[in-house]
């Protein structure tokens, strides 16, 4: 990390310790955070070089932000090697980990939930376990229809929704 100044360092460290709690690699963190702050796509030995990391490694960790919709391949005029670019929006960062937490960790929940329901109909289990099962359930329904619908909305009417831009911020102000 020795081209990088003190904010990038401290941005890219933090970012690390943060995308490894929402379930993406430190490394791979790291470097959506580099490219994020970099204003030009980089290739991936560049990447390595700047952050003093293995070359597979980040060839590893690029396959893995691109899974998770954070990095995309770009091309450079002139230049053969593929380079990588990070996506510059805050809220479509946000959306791209809500997106791939919901595919990891909501949705076999929620399928979960719908198989512990319908096993639930057997006179063993109690009303009370039945009842507790549904509400849930039903609550994990309620929020994939919520997602669902901001994952289809029009870019700019989902991004004004998020932004405060609507009545919503009024709504859950006392």
């Amino acid at each position: 990390m020795s081209d990088l100044t003190a904010a990038q360092r401290i941005f890219i460290l933090h970012w690390g310790e943060m995308g490894s709690r929402w379930g993406i690699g430190r490394t791979a963190a790291q470097i959506q955070a580099l490219l994020y702050l970099s204003p030009a796509p980089m290739h991936a030995a560049d990447i390595a070089a700047v952050l003093s990391v293995a070359r597979s490694n980040v060839s590893i960790s690029l396959r893995e932000l691109q899974v998770w919709g954070l990095v995309k391949l770009s091309s450079v005029l002139g230049d053969r090697k593929d380079h990588f670019e990070s996506l510059k929006d805050p809220l479509d960062i946000a959306m791209a980990v809500v997106r791939e937490r919901r595919r990891r960790e909501f949705d076999p929940t929620l399928n979960m939930l719908r198989i512990a329901v319908q096993e639930a109909e057997t006179p063993i289990d109690s009303d009370e376990t039945r009842a507790r099962l549904s509400k849930m359930l039903k609550f994990f329904e309620e929020a994939a229809t919520l997602d669902d619908a901001l994952q289809r909305a029009p870019d700019g009417i989902a991004k004004r929704f998020i932004r405060g831009k609507g009545r919503w911020k009024d709504l859950l102000t006392p």
